[in-house]
């Protein structure tokens, strides 16, 4: 609580709502194929294209892997343009394919929605934008404060869950993207007047090279964190993209049984988004949580307990065919454990590489995209090969140990190096 007493007459406050709420809007958009893929399917079958396992899964990644490569690019806009004009930039292509989604309604094609789908990914970037943009107006003993409530935008996939498929169901599947892009207008508007760059007397800005990046990529501790935040985050954002393709490909039946027709799928739909929900919104909120263990234990404790819980319910989950409740429990607390361990891993990073903090949050955040684009990659094949996704989980949960693995080969060696004058717990 004195952090967030501290951030008064500090700073600039609207900014850094500015800033939370761009990001929760971006975020809520970058994921919004996922609770709506059941609904595509359908209007794509309706015009005779009938989507494979595989084909889903690529649209559904597309937006994660352009979101995770966009990072980079964003993150020179920032330098170059400054975060205000990067974002207006950036929001501006998010709403032209959100309406293009909208007007092409009933006739749009496979190969547009992968369009909208790489526009999309312009939101899934604003992580490298909304972030600094905050930071800079604030000094460091209030960056842990300041990137957390940025940051906290999240939550934004769960928004999508809870009310894309609702919406869809009363006024059509394009309408959602119609109501994102409302809500885009609005944010854009807002932000244009409300948020502010911070000026030099503020911030300086150290504009950031390619040969920044290439030096930091020569450092073997950066592969390390990026192999980790891949399985945390890319965990993460893999599954909560998946989530409902999953759940009404498993337990479309089962779900049913909650109050509702079996004949009337449109409600087995929303109710997917819900439970869906449930399972994300853990690991959205948890982050902070797994922050503050790393501080008390340890960030590689901390990772062994995560890491360790996720690939042991992963391994249940591929091996035991879990009745609906159950089945919920344990994706519950794959993503809980996710989300801790995402905030376990940037406990790490800022002590490893304190002075480049800013290039490491681009790279590893671009790692964990990529993850989450194998991982869901991984469950569309799982489904398109097997009828089922014991394969797809049985492989996430080895990538798992194999971080597991990672962890063991470092700790000694970060503990005993930079560990040393690193300031926190390793």
């Amino acid at each position: 609580m004195a952090g967030f007493k501290a951030l008064k007459g500090q700073g600039h406050i609207p900014t850094l709502f500015m800033a939370f709420l761009y990001f929760d809007m971006s975020f809520m958009v970058w994921t919004m194929l996922g609770p709506l893929s059941t609904e595509i399917s359908e209007a794509l079958a309706a015009t005779g294209y009938m989507i494979t396992a595989g084909e889903k899964a690529t649209l559904l990644s597309l937006p994660i892997l352009s979101g995770a490569l966009l990072r980079i690019l964003l993150g020179f806009g920032v330098d170059k343009l400054g975060a205000k004009l990067t974002a207006l930039m950036a929001q501006s292509v998010v709403i032209a394919a959100l309406l293009m989604a909208y007007f092409m309604g009933e006739t749009i094609t496979y190969n547009v929605l992968l369009i909208v789908a790489l526009g999309l990914g312009f939101a899934g970037a604003s992580f490298a934008v909304a972030l600094p943009q905050a930071g800079q107006w604030y000094p460091p003993k209030l960056q842990g404060v300041v990137l957390g409530l940025a940051g906290a935008g999240n939550i934004g996939v769960v928004i999508d869950f809870l009310f894309a498929p609702k919406i869809a169901e009363k006024w059509g599947w394009e309408s959602v993207f119609l109501v994102g892009a409302i809500m885009a207008i609005v944010v854009w508007i807002a932000y244009a007047f409300l948020a502010k760059d911070a000026p030099e007397s503020v911030y300086k800005a150290r504009p950031k090279k390619l040969s920044d990046y290439g030096k930091l990529l020569k450092d073997k501790d950066t592969w390390w964190f990026n192999l980790f935040y891949a399985v945390s985050f890319g965990g993460f954002v893999g599954f909560a993209g998946y989530m409902k393709v999953y759940l009404m490909n498993t337990y479309q039946v089962e779900m049913s049984a909650f109050g509702l027709d079996i004949l009337d799928e449109d409600n087995v739909k929303v109710v997917a988004g819900y439970f869906g929900a449930l399972c994300i919104f853990a690991g959205a909120v948890l982050r902070p949580v797994g922050g503050a263990i790393a501080d008390k234990m340890g960030g590689v404790k901390s990772l062994y307990i995560f890491f360790g819980t996720v690939a042991t319910l992963a391994v249940v989950n591929a091996t035991i065919a879990l009745p609906f409740g159950l089945a919920i429990v344990v994706l519950f607390l794959i993503m809980a454990n996710l989300g801790m361990a995402n905030g376990a891993v940037f406990q790490l990073v800022p002590q490893r590489f304190g002075k480049d903090i800013g290039i490491m949050t681009g790279i590893i955040g671009a790692a964990g995209g990529l993850g989450g684009t194998a991982l869901i990659k991984t469950l569309g094949w799982s489904k398109g090969a097997f009828d089922g996704y014991t394969t797809g989980f049985m492989i996430f949960a080895a990538v798992v140990l194999v971080a597991i693995a990672g962890i063991s080969l470092v700790k000694t060696r970060w503990r005993t190096t930079w560990g040393l004058k690193a300031g926190g717990m390793i």
